[in-house]
């Protein structure tokens, strides 16, 4: 695959990093041929500075590197989207993603990554007075709440509007969300055993 990929005549091509787990997009960089071998070879991102003139190693100087699971190429063979696991932000500025400006309202795609990031926070911060704190700390109720909320929306299923059914949906969907993290388990898991069952 990576023979066919078309550097520009700077010996360039750019890579868009995507977390693999959510479909976040994390940062832009370039690549040269050595950064993508090392990338290869380690397992790790390196990418080409254009402003430093050098390669380098993502995660060298903060730690916060991001791991390649797989490397994808678009129709014109020349522009990169690596599927990446990161161990800390991607920006340095501390950001998890380097696009944390703009048109920042929130799309339909990142509201499980926020909700799972959240139920962790909860898990490991334990504030007082939080709904997902008194869940986590009783694990049963968690169990009947799923059941609770999946019985209210088939319910509105049957005889409600299409924006009833989409918030009892969306309280299955978070209760669901907290039992997985109250077992260590993440909905990335539940993911991959679906994309199983479509092979």
């Amino acid at each position: 695959m990576d023979s066919q990929i078309r550097f520009d005549e700077d010996g360039l091509v750019p890579c868009v990093m995507q977390d693999w787990r959510t479909g976040e997009v994390l940062t832009l960089a370039y690549m040269n041929e050595e950064a993508l071998r090392r990338t290869r070879e380690t397992g790790e991102m390196h990418f080409y500075s254009r402003s430093r003139d050098e390669l380098w190693h993502k995660g060298q100087t903060s730690g916060n590197v991001q791991r390649l699971k797989a490397l994808r190429y678009d129709c014109d063979e020349d522009a990169l989207v690596a599927l990446v696991e990161p161990t800390g932000p991607a920006c340095h500025t501390g950001n998890r993603t380097c696009f944390y400006r703009g048109d920042m309202e929130p799309v339909p795609y990142e509201a499980l990554p926020a909700l799972e990031r959240t139920i962790e926070e909860r898990r490991t911060e334990r504030p007082d007075g939080s709904y997902t704190t008194e869940l986590l700390d009783d694990p049963p109720r968690i169990g009947e709440k799923v059941r609770e909320e999946a019985a209210e929306v088939a319910q509105a299923a049957k005889d409600d509007s299409d924006e009833r059914v989409a918030a009892e949906a969306a309280d299955v969907l978070y209760h669901l969300a907290v039992l997985l993290a109250s077992r260590g388990l993440s909905l990335e898991q539940a993911f991959e055993e679906l994309n199983g069952r479509r092979r």
